[in-house]
């Protein structure tokens, strides 16, 4: 937390420009820093602000609680959901309970919160002829703000023609307003909460929602079961066909074939494998009989008796050749003998042939025999397995049809009614006292935002410790406002109140310059401001009147030559001033003014075609404040602002003390800054800081106290 820092700061006559810039410096360097003392100081000051707003928010809110808003009652019914039900039947695919896992939770959550089943309830309840839902039906509030605005503009509504569709949608966005369906944690238990302003209509929503709910489930699960048993049904009718088509393939296709089986077909393959082993020796036959025949052939060629004896190896043939070399016998006899056997040869190779051709003949045909009947046998299997299995699919849907039939009436809802709402005792809204609290804390907020806002938006100064926090410079002195309405009747009031506040300010003022510097007090002082009504020539005329009271000889110089404002404070007769003595046209003595209620002389300005910048600046003016400063104790000079012209650092090179006025919460706190850098970019800084013009209601206005609070019987204004 930011405390406020506390500098004790040197006497800044005695200090250079850029020592007060420093301590300035070092002094705003927290300025980002919240101080929370400060804010609350701050929030302490508005606190009747704050109060005020405060005790109007309550008001605000009592009257909305007790005299705008509606009471409305709240009635909760609890619905459970069977996670785990159990079918009577078999038949899951078909109809089965809820998983019960969170995704299915929340979707039952908004199954409830539907529109199609509020729809439900607002047919079921007649809720479309209830003003409460339907906006159509309801009288204009006194408090609508819309019919109000409209009506001193003259404005009237188009008519327009209810749409019904429009009607009951905007009947179940009412409906849904005001119905909430929570689930509870770690439970399948489900609140289903009605708020209406009718205690007992509220409970009948809530029990009315959940039954429709249970009757919807179970509605959902009868549709499920009525399009399966239609589906079901379709599809065992089509099955039934396909069954049908599938055995009188088989029929049609055993009666148009052959008789076969699997038997037959392998001795028709036996038979096959015989004849090819018969093909085979007939062909190893047929062969050895032309080899024979060749070799016949070539050795009756040769002629060789004995050669053809070799080559028949037949025994009568070599009892022939035996004949025949023994001279027994003749050649012809061995010739046509040879012949003979030559001849039987050929014919047994003809009739091997013959056999031959006919064992490939009767094996081509039993080799087709036996393709065919494989074919045929193959295709039966398939129709016989594809009416096998439109025999299994059948029956398996004609089963399922039978116990979807069952199942449908013997269905059971996923959730039950846990518990029935009761009709509400108590109003659930609007809850006053927390309205009332709320209302006050939301005072309080802008009570506090306020006060905040105004401070935060303030440029001016209001306290000496802002105006040193920021600037580095001592406030000398707090002049409040004096009560008087001319500027001529200010001297007056001094005089005729010497204990008021302001005069005592003055004084105040007064100790401070003269114990600025105990040793050596200031004898020239001027006065200044950032801009003109600030409150320095006031200042000027209340300092010289104080001075004075201690009996000592004063002079006010009124150095705002370009301006003279005096004129408006005394009633002087003399046109002679400032410039006629310093240029030595007249002597001061013949020149000042003392009125008869004056204790302190005054020596005004005059009008000159001289820039007065040069007037100030001129040798002849500082020998006039030296040679001044011999007859008089004090001399005060009311100088111009310094943000207009540079006259006051001008002079302020030729006094012992410069007092900077500055306007309480009018000299914005820029103007002051800039003012204070220019004396210090001429080498000469403020002596002191006079927070004038300080008002006393506006003090207590933001909270600062005021003088008659701090100071009850000190003061007499």
């Amino acid at each position: 937390m930011s405390q406020t820092k506390i500098v004790s700061l040197p006497n800044p006559a005695d200090v250079t420009a850029q020592q007060t810039a420093g301590w300035r410096r070092s002094i705003g360097a927290d300025d980002d820093e919240i101080d929370l003392l400060a804010l609350l100081g701050t929030l302490w000051r508005g606190k009747w602000i704050i109060l005020l707003l405060a005790t109007l928010a309550v008001l605000a809110g009592g009257y909305f609680a007790y005299r705008v808003a509606v009471p409305v009652y709240t009635a909760n019914a609890t619905v459970a959901l069977d996670s785990q039900q159990k079918n009577i039947t078999d038949l899951t695919n078909v109809i089965s309970g809820l998983a019960g896992d969170q995704a299915t939770i929340n979707t039952e959550v908004e199954v409830m919160r539907s529109r199609g089943l509020v729809e439900k309830l607002v047919t079921d309840m007649d809720l479309g002829m209830d003003p409460e839902f339907n906006r159509l039906l309801r009288p204009i509030s006194p408090y609508a703000v819309k019919p109000f605005i409209k009506g001193l503009l003259g404005l009237q509504e188009p008519s327009v023609e209810p749409n019904e569709r429009a009607v009951m949608d905007s009947t179940i966005d009412a409906v849904l307003s005001a119905i909430a369906v929570s689930n509870q944690r770690q439970s399948y238990v489900f609140n289903i909460a009605a708020t209406t302003t009718s205690a007992a209509k509220s409970a009948q929503l809530a029990n009315r929602l959940a039954e429709l709910y249970i009757l919807d489930q179970l509605d959902v699960k009868f549709e499920a079961t009525q399009q399966a048993t239609k589906w079901l049904t379709e599809r065992v009718s089509e099955l039934k066909l396909d069954l049908e088509r599938a055995v009188n393939q088989v029929k049609d296709f055993n009666a148009s074939a052959e008789l076969v089986s699997p038997e037959g077909l392998l001795g028709l393959q036996r038979q096959l494998k015989e004849i090819r082993d018969r093909i085979s020796t007939a062909e190893i036959s047929l062969d050895l009989t032309q080899a024979q025949i060749a070799t016949l052939e070539a050795a009756a060629k040769s002629g060789d008796a004995r050669a053809m004896a070799d080559a028949a190896g037949d025994r009568n043939l070599n009892r022939v050749l035996t004949m025949l070399d023994s001279g027994a016998a003749e050649r012809g006899v061995f010739d046509t003998a040879f012949s003979s056997i030559l001849q039987r040869t050929k014919l047994e190779g003809v009739r091997a042939a013959s056999q031959l051709e006919a064992l490939k003949a009767s094996i081509g045909e039993l080799e087709r025999q036996s393709e065919r009947q494989s074919s045929d046998l193959v295709t039966l299997r398939q129709l016989e397995q594809e009416a096998a299995a439109n025999k299994t699919i059948y029956e398996y849907f004609l089963n399922r049809l039978k116990e979807t039939s069952v199942q449908q009436g013997i269905q059971k809802a996923d959730s039950r009614v846990l518990s029935r709402s009761v009709v509400p005792t108590e109003a659930s809204a609007p809850r006053r006292s927390m309205i009332l609290a709320l209302s006050g804390i939301l005072g309080l907020m802008v009570g506090a935002g306020l006060v905040l806002g105004r401070e935060m938006t303030q440029n001016g100064y209001r306290t000496a410790e802002d105006i040193e926090q920021r600037t580095g410079y001592t406030v000398m002195g707090q002049i409040p406002l004096m009560p008087i309405k001319k500027r001529r009747d200010a001297l007056t009031y001094m005089i005729a109140k010497p204990t008021s506040a302001a005069v005592e300010s003055v004084r105040n003022l007064r100790t401070s310059i003269l114990l600025s510097n105990v040793d050596n007090p200031p004898q020239v002082i001027m006065i200044t401001s950032s801009l003109p009504g600030e409150g320095k020539t006031t200042n000027s005329l209340a300092l010289a009147e104080n001075l004075a009271g201690l009996g000592k000889r004063v002079l006010l110089v009124e150095g705002d030559i370009r301006r003279r404002t005096f004129a408006s404070y005394f009633d002087i007769s003399e046109k002679r001033g400032i410039l006629s003595v310093i240029s030595g046209e007249a002597k001061l003595e013949d020149v000042v003014f003392q009125g008869p209620t004056l204790s302190f002389d005054v020596l005004i300005g005059e009008e000159t075609s001289t820039n007065a910048a040069d007037v100030f600046s001129s040798e002849r003016f500082h020998n006039w404040v030296k040679d001044v400063r011999k007859v008089y104790d004090y001399i005060i000079i009311d100088t111009p602002p310094v943000l207009v012209v540079p006259d006051a650092r001008v002079i302020a090179q030729s006094v012992d003390a410069v007092l900077f006025s500055v306007g309480w919460d009018s000299t914005t706190r820029s103007q002051v800054l800039q003012s204070l850098r220019m004396f210090e970019q001429v080498n000469r800084n403020v002596t002191g800081v006079i927070l004038s013009k300080i008002d006393p209601k506006g003090l207590k206005k933001y909270g600062y106290g005021g003088y008659g609070y701090y100071a009850k019987g000190y003061y007499d204004n």
